[in-house]
């Protein structure tokens, strides 16, 4: 069996560039503005928007403005876009090369952290326990933690996923300040900027705040943790504790 020639699938046309590759790299590991990525990547901004245009239109990369600065864009990785891409590249070069099962993750604790701690992050906190089956220790906190979670968090989180929020409190950062965590994941653009002030190493995943909205906000917000959650549960078990 010969494959088509002429058909070369768009992640091959895509992410054989090494500027591309580069720019998908950095993504892979934390929501990023063009400056940071011109900067982590060493090329002209220009020429990294230009190649950012290209991998969005692929439907490899997305974009939000930031929450906290509307002048600032963050880009992150569509890992459901590149992992259809994946399977369709494998699928085009010979049916034998099908995805190989990930392995479950082992133990790990998790942190996220948002501004006020009463929705974003303890939404996500408790979608990873529930996803991980007790093998993951997840927290939350936030820098100016609100008196009490959003109703709308409660609610999206019995109705969708029949996780029970209502006895948590949001906490502090001062609340987990010794606590070791492997991982750290930021959820609001504010709090990156607190976190980056205060030199902790942190993911950031680029998210709107639910508040600002009503409840299909907190449903939309719910949708894209849970995909990001589903992508991340395989990303701490390929990294060994350190």
């Amino acid at each position: 069996m010969v494959a088509d020639k002429t058909a070369v699938p768009s992640l091959m046309q895509m992410a054989s560039h090494p500027v591309r590759w580069a720019i998908l790299t950095e993504l892979a590991g934390s929501d990023r503005r063009v400056r940071e990525l011109a900067a982590a990547v060493d090329e002209p901004q220009n020429l990294v928007s230009y190649h950012l245009r290209l991998l969005r239109s692929a439907g490899l990369v997305d974009a939000r403005r930031s929450s906290f600065d509307g002048r600032d864009t963050y880009y992150r990785l569509n890992l459901t876009g590149c992992a259809g891409a994946f399977r369709e590249a494998a699928a085009a070069l010979h049916p034998a090369l099908a995805p190989i099962p990930v392995a479950k993750p082992a133990s790990r604790s998790v942190l996220f952290l948002c501004t006020g701690n009463s929705a974003r992050s303890p939404m996500a906190a408790a979608l990873l326990e529930h996803k991980g089956q007790g093998r993951i220790r997840a927290a939350s906190a936030g820098s100016h933690p609100k008196p009490q979670l959003h109703p709308n968090a409660i609610r999206v989180m019995r109705d969708r996923y029949g996780i029970d929020l209502a006895g948590r409190r949001p906490q502090p950062l001062a609340a987990v300040a010794r606590r070791r965590f492997e991982c750290v994941i930021t959820l609001c653009d504010r709090v990156r900027e607190y976190a980056l002030d205060h030199d902790l190493a942190t993911t950031h995943w680029s998210l709107p705040d639910p508040s600002a909205g009503g409840y299909r906000e907190f449903e939309r917000v719910a949708s894209e943790l849970d995909g990001r959650i589903d992508f991340l549960l395989p990303a701490l078990d390929a990294h060994p504790r350190g």
